[in-house]
């Protein structure tokens, strides 16, 4: 069982959640909008990307900032906002703040008309008495989860008010994992100023944001769970380096076999997909280092873009050096491993994050 604490929060508050890139399509930090002569926002970039196909998206909690972003959601066409709570208290709320909450869905968890569905529902597959559902689904959390297990929404966006470990965890029980996903993830896009490495100096690190230290199917469904979101949000081919203190056996160690395990049952489970290892990290991303250590063919080596590290010690380390020692952009802690769409905001989110969030999860519904 995955271990989550108050203090996994704490990663979201530390990282900036915007960055620019040069590049557009493929994100590389090399092209420009040549039709604008700017630089794009990656966000806008994923905003328009969300548009062509709005998918609803549920908000449980409706502070004065959620209020403000899923304006912006609808306004701009990102997606289809539903917030939880009593529609008088939210539209007096608006009001007071100068929101128009015209046209966007309230749902009431407590009298909600859908309430004994999901009850039933969630009885059904966690096994559990109604009368401790019905308790527990009044719950905008639990409610909100529920609402994206039965299809009423494609997504949920939480975590303005709510800890890190709280979110997972209604996640867990009401949405559940994605089919063959043994634990829950998060991962960071980075970008690396003047870097050529990686994917033109952005990478995708995982996991720095939830697994304190995953068991080898854990590590191998991180890897996988990785280079989906990178082929569908970033549009790369992702190509995945397992990385450890040992490059292809050079070092013996229960550590640096558990990757090596770990990068065996990656590639067999996502055989479409290029992942390798176990690397060290230089033998991962610097051409020059990959062609002295690796001595068979590989197609991550040398040129990996996505980054898995053995434990959540080394990837949150790592994402805080890279950030503050090379001037890098942190872009996350993003979720990943449910059956649905569901994504964790920091408590000190903008109006800003929150609806870059929305369409990350629109996105992905997609």
């Amino acid at each position: 069982m995955t271990c989550f604490t108050a203090e996994h929060a704490e990663h979201a508050e530390k990282s900036s959640f915007f960055f620019f890139l040069s590049g557009f399509s493929d994100l590389s930090g090399e092209k420009k909008d040549k039709s604008k002569g700017r630089k794009v926002n990656v966000i806008e970039h994923i905003k328009a990307k969300a548009r062509e196909n709005p998918q609803r998206i549920v908000f449980p909690e409706c502070d004065e900032r959620v209020l403000r972003a899923v304006e912006q959601v609808q306004k701009e066409g990102i997606g289809f906002p539903v917030l939880l709570g009593k529609s008088g208290d939210l539209q007096m709320e608006a009001g007071r703040i100068g929101v128009d909450l015209s046209g966007i869905e309230v749902v009431a968890p407590g009298t909600s008309d859908r309430l004994d569905a999901y009850v039933a529902m969630y009885c059904e597959t966690r096994g559990t008495r109604e009368k401790l559902a019905l308790r527990l689904l009044k719950k905008p959390l639990y409610f909100g989860g529920m609402m994206a297990a039965a299809g009423d929404v494609q997504g949920v966006v939480a975590g303005a008010v709510s800890l890190t470990a709280t979110v997972v965890k209604a996640a867990q029980l009401t949405v559940g994992l994605e089919e063959g996903v043994s634990a829950p993830s998060s991962f960071f896009i980075m970008v690396v100023p003047g870097s050529s490495l990686g994917e033109g100096g952005v990478f995708l690190y995982a996991d720095g944001g939830v697994n304190p230290n995953p068991t080898v199917e854990e590590l191998a469904d991180i890897a996988i769970a990785s280079a989906r979101n990178a082929r569908q949000l970033l549009g790369w081919s992702p190509r995945v380096a397992m990385l450890s203190f040992s490059t292809k056996g050079s070092a013996n160690h229960p550590d640096t076999r558990k990757v090596a395990e770990a990068v065996q049952i990656a590639q067999s489970k996502a055989p479409d997909i290029a992942i390798d290892g176990e690397f060290q990290a230089d033998s991962a991303i610097v051409p020059e280092v990959a062609a002295k250590k690796v001595k068979e063919p590989s197609e991550v080596a040398g040129k990996a873009n996505v980054l898995i590290f053995p434990d959540l010690d080394a990837a949150n380390i790592a994402y805080k050096l890279t950030q503050y020692l090379a001037g890098a952009e942190a872009y996350g802690p993003l979720l990943q491993g449910f059956a649905k769409p569901v994504n964790d905001l920091s408590r000190g989110a903008s109006v800003k994050d929150i609806v870059g969030v929305a369409a990350i999860s629109v996105v992905e519904a997609q």
